[in-house]
């Protein structure tokens, strides 16, 4: 078993048991109590658990949704280089979807200097405010609005995007597993990613260099229903053959 699928396991059981103890671990996985100690360290780098005497606990910040607000801010110069990234997968003309994400906003920002006569089908009130005056056709999924996440959800919203078939969905998640696909933190919005998939002729998700090797709480997509991984820097080698195996195309900035 290679040391990430042992920490994909890990994660697992502090969703499930919300702390794990490394004797316990080390047996299970039959591998040294010290192996165990620089999992759980990786762990704890990652912001997924908090190390405490004899073994980890669950991050509580795990499972939160932040508001748009501070989404915005986290590795802004990274979402602008996605941004540059995405363009061409966009032609003018185009019908997309996307979702609420601040990376997909940031993308659109840049979609819409270059690119005319698109249709833009979203639950983003942020979207439908900043780019009503883009000269692009705005459609808003309608549903009640979270005061937090500034997006439209629930039964409204999933009917409207259900109505229309797309050339692209865009849109980004809160981490990547090899093991455990494509996950977010927002059970709602994740209902809305995955129609949004099921409505695209093409699937195009946005994630910085930061959401690889990471599990969220809740799990969206296999890489099976993914056609490119946009992000900013180029990701281990491990993930170029995984993605090259799983016919996802990547793209990133060549910069070093």
């Amino acid at each position: 078993m290679k040391a990430f699928e042992r920490r994909d396991l890990i994660i697992t059981e502090l969703y499930r048991n919300r702390k794990v103890h490394v004797a316990d671990l080390a047996q299970k996985f039959q591998v040294s109590e010290e192996t165990i100690r620089r999992d759980l360290d990786k762990l704890d780098r990652d912001g997924l658990a908090k190390k405490n005497y004899g073994g980890a606990i669950l991050n509580a910040h795990t499972n939160e949704d932040p508001s748009y607000a501070s989404r915005h801010q986290v590795n802004i110069e990274a979402k602008r280089l996605i941004a540059d990234n995405v363009l061409d997968l966009i032609n003018d003309g185009d019908s997309l979807m996307t979702d609420t994400s601040s990376t997909a906003f940031e993308a659109l920002r840049r979609i819409i200097e270059v690119k005319s006569n698109l249709t833009i089908i979203t639950n983003s009130l942020v979207v439908l405010s900043e780019f009503q005056h883009s000269g692009q056709k705005l459609i808003s999924t309608g549903g009640t609005l979270g005061p937090e996440t500034s997006s439209f959800v629930g039964p409204n919203a999933s009917h409207t995007i259900q109505k229309y078939n797309v050339d692209v969905a865009i849109f980004s998640c809160k981490a990547l597993s090899m093991t455990g696909g494509v996950s977010d933190s927002n059970e709602a919005e994740s209902e809305l990613k995955v129609l949004m998939q099921q409505q695209a002729n093409k699937v195009v998700l946005l994630v910085d260099h930061a959401k690889f090797d990471r599990i969220a709480f809740i799990k969206l997509l296999s890489f099976d229903k993914i056609d490119y991984i946009v992000t900013d820097q180029k990701p281990s080698e491990e993930w170029v053959e995984f993605l090259k195996k799983h016919q996802v195309s990547l793209i990133y900035s060549n910069e070093e």
